[in-house]
């Protein structure tokens, strides 16, 4: 099913020529792409696709539930007139769904349950529709969707972002008169202050969580209660700190960077820099949310997803089964639909009326700390690429302790332009201290020591080895200096970014550098400023998310005993950048500049 897109208007969107017309596009394609595989009275959406470890009827759910929340946007933003017949498809899915009786009725809301999850969607679309779906239900009809949603009344969830679906399902209920316990929704509320830990950022649950959750749940959530409450949203200035630091995860051709659990929801990743307008204020310029969220809509339909058929796949732009987590089944992906949040906001509001502005990887250079959850992010204007370098997300207190680090968390560095790889002797972006039976100590618990100006630093420790790592940057460049203690004998490895391509990528290694290259320029390498002896370049057996071809290039060097010092200069762009930085006595020289 082809994606039949309006003119675009390079009047009022010269950056992208997208327009809300464009997204209300967008929005119809995936409804109407989703609805040859709705079962009998559209209570469930069963997508093609692995099932989740939590089943068919619970993915089916999930798959209402989901496009759900996308046809709300779209019904609401539309005064109730959206068309191909989606109030009439959803309001016969609810009924279905919530009627214990129907053959495709949903599961119940037990303790810990996916369903739960999917509620929260279901009672935010019921509260942007109410006036002309809820309301209009017959009383008994009513009564029968809220005792399925009062099912949540009461019952456990994980300690993450999920004490927010509570918050949303409850509120709801309050506000058509439902069961529902008032200490419950303020203690959710309450519950995510201790997880901020400055600046807008907080960690998804105990321990340094930090990922897009942040944004497309820990912020969302709390100003759709508001909306939901009626209250004025209380969080302003904190949602404001942290956008001005978020605007800077997407690059110039709109793709977000690569890091964290759950990124098949892709575009979801916009969905925070709506939230000011909604709250009552833009926060950044109307004309800059529009050019960064249209940005990145645009990029990924013209890479691939939707697909052929229409519909959003477990991957990025392409189906990649390696970087999805066991909760996620065909419909998961549908969390995308958070990404049209813009829609809420009414026709002649200035995020759609005024015209693009820049984002400021399109103006400068950019170097941003965010010492939260320990990044220091790196933008480039000459190749729009940005990098997000690691010293202080690592996720070790959800991941078990018998398995491998997260290579979603725990990497040195992460871009928008490549992924990490997966599976046993991966080298990118990590330090890798390997015994010399071949065991490796690994960078799984993340100690965070300073992130600030262009520098960051943190250790870790893994039995008798520890590491101190401090980068820092400029342009393209991040120079590493591992301070590395460890017995003599162990092998020390430095990755670089891998690369990946559709097609074979250009590839060199000698001594002090290793270099991957492909057709469109971009290059990712690594270069030996003092300490390292050789150079390699490691295969992905299986590529990665943005092709099937992907190599790292990275430096070893065999310890000697003690504490050593190895310094390295990695760069992933595109074109000429300048004199690259050298080590000499002790310091980064940067043309003219001193560091260290």
């Amino acid at each position: 099913m082809a994606l039949d897109l309006p003119v675009e208007d390079r009047d009022l969107s010269p950056l992208t020529g997208w327009t809300r017309a464009h997204w209300e596009a967008v929005a119809d394609h995936l409804l109407a792409s989703v609805e040859p595989y709705a079962t009998d009275g559209f209570a469930q959406y069963r997508l093609p696709g692995p099932p989740s470890r939590n089943g068919m009827v619970s993915d089916g759910l999930e798959g209402f539930a989901r496009t759900f929340l996308l046809a709300a946007f779209r019904i609401a933003g539309a005064g109730g007139g959206a068309p191909g017949g989606l109030l009439e498809r959803y309001a016969a899915g609810l009924l279905a769904g919530t009627n214990p009786t129907h053959p495709y009725a949903w599961p119940p809301l037990d303790d810990m349950s996916q369903p739960l999850v999917e509620a929260a969607s279901i009672a935010v679309a019921l509260h942007e529709t109410r006036p002309w779906l809820f309301d209009r239900l017959a009383p008994a009809e009513q009564e029968q969707v809220v005792a399925w949603l009062a099912g949540f009344v009461g019952k456990r969830t994980p300690d993450s972002n999920w004490v927010l679906f509570r918050v949303i399902v409850e509120q709801f209920l309050a506000s058509v008169g439902g069961p529902h316990d008032p200490a419950e929704i303020t203690g959710g509320l309450d519950r995510i202050e201790d997880w901020h830990t400055g600046d807008g950022w907080y960690t998804d649950g105990d321990g340094r969580n930090f990922d897009y959750y942040s944004g497309w749940a820990l912020h969302l959530y709390p100003v759709l209660w508001a909306r939901m409450a009626g209250r004025e949203f209380g969080l302003h200035d904190r949602l404001a700190r942290f956008l001005d630091g978020y605007q800077h995860f997407f690059a110039a051709d709109g793709s977000p960077i690569f890091q964290g659990r759950s990124l098949t929801y892709r575009f979801a990743t916009v969905a925070p820099l709506w939230l000011g307008a909604l709250a009552g204020d833009p926060i950044l310029a109307p004309g800059r949310i529009r050019r960064i969220a249209s940005g990145a809509l645009r990029h990924f339909t013209g890479n691939g997803a939707p697909d052929h058929r229409g519909l959003l796949t477990l991957g990025w732009h392409r189906p990649y089964s390696p970087m999805i987590q066991s909760y996620s089944g065909p419909a998961s992906p549908y969390w995308a639909s958070k990404a049209f949040l813009g829609l809420l906001l009414p026709a002649d509001h200035p995020v759609w009326t005024a015209v693009e502005e820049p984002a400021e990887i399109e103006l400068r250079d950019v170097t941003v700390a965010l010492p939260g959850p320990g990044w220091l992010l790196q933008g480039t204007r000459a190749d729009g690429v940005v990098r997000l370098l690691n010293h202080g997300s690592d996720r070790a207190a959800k991941t078990s302790p018998d398995g491998p680090p997260d290579p979603l968390y725990v990497r040195l560095a992460y871009s928008s332009h490549t992924a990490p790889q997966f599976g046993d002797g991966s080298a990118d972006g990590r330090l890798a201290v390997i015994t010399p039976d071949g065991r490796e100590a690994e960078r799984r618990h993340i100690e965070p020591l300073t992130v600030t100006g262009r520098v960051a630093a943190s250790r870790w420790r893994a039995g008798q080895v520890e590491v101190v790592t401090t980068s820092t940057v400029d342009g393209a460049f991040e120079v590493r200096v591992h301070d590395v203690s460890a017995p003599a004998g162990h092998l020390i490895r430095d990755g670089g970014h891998a690369l990946a391509s559709d097609r074979p990528l250009a590839c060199h290694a000698d001594g002090g550098e290793g270099i991957v290259s492909r057709a469109d320029g971009l290059t990712s390498s690594i270069r030996a400023l003092a300490g390292f002896t050789g150079a390699g370049l490691r295969d992905g057996p299986e590529g990665d998310a943005f092709g099937a071809y992907s190599v790292t290039p990275y430096l070893m060097s065999r310890h000697p005993g003690g504490t050593r010092r190895y310094v390295s200069v990695v760069r992933l762009g595109r074109g000429p950048d300048g004199p690259a930085p050298v080590w000499s006595d002790g310091s980064i020289r940067w043309s003219q500049t001193t560091v260290l």
